[in-house]
């Protein structure tokens, strides 16, 4: 978690909202790490779970990605979680809930629904203080400017 943390603050210093994540393999391997950057890639798919997992795909030559974990800063939307079950992940760690959007516990819980086909394991509120504090500030940010 404290890898996804460096890379939300990558994201604050962009001028992005500060989401980071990074994604591990089975074994224990950080296979690809990203921060949102919806606006300097002018892409409203660009989140950083979705970053690292096309990352992670393109690193195991395989769309599925079984026995990873996810670990990203803030509680996924209903986009990301969508790419979390498709992507087959098993397991997703986060920071912060996002009572506003999240699909992982907050607002929904997509990942558990047991009408789809696969479900992922969630551990939410990791560090969830230090996650909520970069948020914080970049919305004070915006709100100054």
């Amino acid at each position: 978690m404290r890898q996804a943390l460096e890379e939300a603050r990558r994201a604050l210093e962009r001028d992005e909202v500060p989401v980071g994540a990074v994604l591990v393999s089975a074994e224990g391997e950080i296979l690809s790490r990203a921060h949102n950057a919806p606006i300097s890639l002018c892409d409203p798919t660009a989140h950083a779970e979705i970053l690292a997992l096309r990352e992670g795909a393109r690193r195991l030559g395989n769309y599925r990605l079984p026995g990873t974990t996810l670990y990203v800063t803030l509680e996924p939307c209903p986009m990301c979680a969508g790419a979390l079950i498709h992507a087959r992940v098993k397991r997703l760690v986060f920071g912060a809930y996002d009572p506003r959007a999240g699909a992982c516990g907050s607002l929904y819980r997509l990942v558990e629904d047991p009408r789809l086909n696969h479900r992922v394991e969630v551990k939410g509120g990791i560090l969830a203080e230090e996650t909520a504090a970069l948020l914080k500030e970049f919305f004070r940010r915006k709100r100054l400017s």
